[in-house]
C-alpha cells in the first residue's frame, strides 16, 4: 500500500505485498464468507435435518448433525467465517444447545443487511437497528415464556426430548431424556433460594457394545480403573470409602543420602523396618473401618499385599477429577495424609464392585447416600453411535439444567421466531426512520428458522410461512409452529415441543452481536504469508495472491 506525495513520489506505508480491501468490497467479502458457513449447517436444522460426515486430516471420521461439533471440526480460514465459529462455541459453552440456529440466524441477518447496504443504508444504522431489535426480542421472549418448576418431570422430559429430536439417537430419546432429568435433579442444589445445577458433576463414561437402551444412570461414580491387587475383594457391600491424596509408599529423601550397611543383619533390619512402616500405614487405614481405598498417588506393592490381607480393596492413580466427584458422591473427605484419616472422613456407598465391559474393567461405586455427583454409562453399537449419543446427552443435560435454573420455557418448532417476527414488525413502525428498515430485516431473518425447518422436511417453505403468519396475526396463541412430521402448522405446546428460554435468548444475543461486528468492518488489511528461505536465511514472500484466505 502506498500514497503519492505532492511531487509524485510514492510513500510506502504498509509492507510490500500486504493485501487490502476496503469499503463495500470488504463488507461483501466478509458477508459472503459468513453466509457460506451458515449455509453449511443449514441442512442439519430440525428433526428432519441431514447429517454431516467430517473427515479430519489424520482420517478420523465424525458423523453428526450437532452444530457445535460441525463448526469445531471445520478448518475455517477466512477471518469473518471464524467469527461464526466463535458464535457456535459461545452458544455451546453458555447454554449447550441452539448452535445451529445461532449460526443460521447470523448468516440470515448478514444476508438481509447486504440488501440494505445495496440500498445505501449506512452500516451503523443497520447495527443500531439490529441492537434495538435484539433487545426487544429478548424482552418479548421473556414476556411470552411459560413457568416451570423442578418438580415438573413430564415437562422437563419433553424439553430434553426436543433437544434430541434431530440427533442420531432419536430411537432411544425417551430413555435418554429420563436419564438426563434424573441426573440433573440429582446434582442440583439450592443456593441463596435459587436452584443451581452443575452438569460438570455428571460424569459420562463411553463404552461401545450392546445397544443405546443399555445406557444407565449410576447413583455414584464409575472409575475407569481396576482393583490394584488380584487377592483383593472384587465386590464390597456397605462400603466405607477412604479417599487419599497421598502416596502409600516409603518417602524418598529430597536430597541425596547414603546409608552404609556393613553386614547382612543390618540389611535384613533395614528391609524389615520399611515393611513395618508400610504395615503401620495399612493398620491405620484399617482402624478407621475403611474397606475401600481410592488413592490419587501410587501404592507400594508391599502395602497392596497388606491391604489385600486386611480385606481392603484399593485403587491407585485415580485422577483428581474422579477423586473430587467421589467425594461429592459418597460424602467422604479427601485427606492429604494417612494421619488425618478418621472414621468421620470416610464416604459411604451400598456397593463397590469391579465389572468387566467388553475388554475393559471398570469400578462401579453404586447407590451412594444422596450423591451430588453421578455417572452416566453410555452404550451403543459402534464407536460413532456412542460419540453421537454423548453429544446428544450433553445437549439434553444442558437444556434440562437451563429449564430448572431459570424456571422458564418456550415452545419450539419455529413458533417463538414467528411470534418475534410479527411483534418486531409492529415495533419497527413505532421506531420509524431508517432504523425501521433494519428492524424489519431482523424480523424477516427470524423467519428463516421455521422456513428452514420446512425446507429440511421437504415441505414448501412459502406455503408454510404464509399459513404460519396468518395463525400468528390472529394473536390468539403464540405457540403455532411447523410440525415437520405432518407438514402442518400446529400448536407446539400441545405437541410437547419445548425449549428453555435461555437457549432462545442466547441465540438472539450471539447472532445479533456477530452480525453487528462483521457489518462494522469496512477495511481488511492482510499481511502476506512468509516462509523461510533455504539459502540466505532471509524470509521470502510466498508466491500467489495478495492475501492468504
Amino acid at each position: 500500500m502506498s500514497a503519492q506525495t505532492a511531487g509524485g513520489v510514492p510513500v510506502l506505508i504498509l509492507k510490500e505485498g500486504t493485501g487490502r480491501s476496503t469499503g463495500k468490497e470488504a463488507q461483501r467479502n466478509n458477508i459472503t464468507a459468513a453466509k457460506v458457513v451458515a449455509e453449511t449447517v443449514k441442512s442439519t436444522l430440525g428433526p428432519r435435518g441431514m447429517d454431516k460426515m467430517l473427515v479430519s486430516t489424520i482420517g478420523d471420521v465424525t458423523i453428526t448433525n450437532d452444530g457445535a461439533t460441525i463448526m469445531k471440526e471445520l478448518d475455517v480460514q477466512h477471518p469473518a467465517a471464524k467469527m461464526l465459529v466463535e458464535v457456535s462455541k459461545t452458544q455451546d459453552n453458555e447454554v449447550g444447545d441452539g448452535t445451529t440456529t445461532a449460526v443460521l440466524l447470523s448468516g440470515e441477518l448478514l444476508d438481509k443487511a447486504e440488501k440494505l447496504l445495496d440500498k445505501d443504508v449506512h452500516p451503523t444504522v443497520i447495527v443500531d437497528g439490529y441492537n434495538k431489535a435484539a433487545e426487544k426480542a429478548i424482552e418479548i421472549l421473556d414476556k411470552i415464556s411459560m413457568p416451570i418448576t423442578d418438580k415438573d418431570d413430564a415437562t422437563l422430559k419433553a424439553v430434553a426430548m426436543t433437544s434430541m429430536y434431530s440427533k442420531g439417537i432419536v430411537i432411544a430419546k425417551e430413555h435418554f431424556a429420563d436419564i438426563a432429568v434424573r441426573a440433573v435433579k440429582q446434582v442440583s442444589e439450592k443456593v441463596d433460594g435459587k436452584i443451581k445445577a452443575d452438569i460438570d458433576l455428571i460424569k459420562i463414561v463411553k463404552k461401545h457394545g450392546r445397544g443405546l437402551e443399555e445406557t444407565e444412570l449410576v447413583k455414584g461414580i464409575v472409575v475407569d480403573k481396576e482393583i490394584s491387587h488380584a487377592q483383593m475383594p472384587k465386590k464390597i457391600e456397605s462400603a466405607k470409602i477412604a479417599l487419599l491424596n497421598a502416596k502409600l509408599e516409603i518417602e524418598k529423601t529430597e536430597f541425596d543420602a547414603k546409608i552404609n550397611i556393613n553386614n547382612p543383619d543390618q540389611m535384613h533390619l533395614f528391609i524389615e523396618e520399611e515393611e513395618k512402616m508400610l504395615k503401620d500405614m495399612v493398620s491405620q487405614i484399617q482402624k478407621t473401618g475403611a474397606n475401600v481405598l481410592f488413592s490419587e498417588k501410587g501404592i507400594d506393592d508391599v502395602a497392596l499385599h497388606y491391604l489385600a490381607k486386611s480385606g481392603i480393596a484399593a485403587v491407585k492413580n485415580v485422577s483428581s477429577g474422579d477423586l473430587e466427584k467421589l467425594s461429592k458422591a459418597t460424602g467422604g473427605k479427601i485427606v492429604a495424609s494417612i494421619k488425618d484419616l478418621t472414621k468421620d472422613s470416610l464416604g459411604e456407598a451400598k456397593l463397590v464392585e469391579e465389572a468387566k465391559i467388553g475388554e475393559d474393567k471398570l469400578i462401579y461405586v453404586r447407590d451412594a447416600k444422596n450423591p451430588k455427583a453421578v455417572t452416566i454409562v453410555v452404550r451403543g453399537g459402534t464407536e460413532h453411535v456412542v460419540d453421537e449419543a454423548d453429544r446428544s446427552l450433553h445437549d439434553a443435560l444442558s437444556v434440562v439444567r437451563n429449564a430448572i435454573e431459570d424456571g422458564k420455557i418456550v415452545a419450539g418448532g419455529g413458533a417463538p421466531e414467528a411470534e418475534l417476527a410479527k411483534r418486531l414488525r409492529d415495533y419497527a413502525v413505532k421506531v420509524g426512520g431508517r432504523e425501521q428498515l433494519a428492524i424489519e430485516a431482523f424480523a424477516e431473518a427470524m423467519e428463516a428458522v421455521p422456513t428452514t425447518l420446512a425446507e429440511n422436511a421437504g415441505l414448501d417453505p412459502i406455503d408454510i410461512l404464509v399459513e404460519l403468519r396468518s395463525k400468528h396475526e390472529k394473536g390468539v396463541n403464540p405457540w403455532f409452529g411447523v410440525d415437520v412430521f405432518s407438514g402442518e402448522i400446529k400448536d407446539m405446546k400441545k405437541l410437547n415441543v419445548l425449549e428453555p428460554l435461555r437457549v432462545k435468548q442466547q441465540v438472539v444475543k450471539s447472532a445479533s452481536e456477530a452480525a453487528s461486528m462483521i457489518l462494522r468492518i469496512d477495511d481488511v488489511i492482510a499481511s502476506k504469508s512468509v516462509e523461510k528461505g533455504t539459502g540466505s536465511g532471509k524470509d521470502f514472500p510466498k508466491p500467489g495472491g495478495d492475501d492468504d484466505y
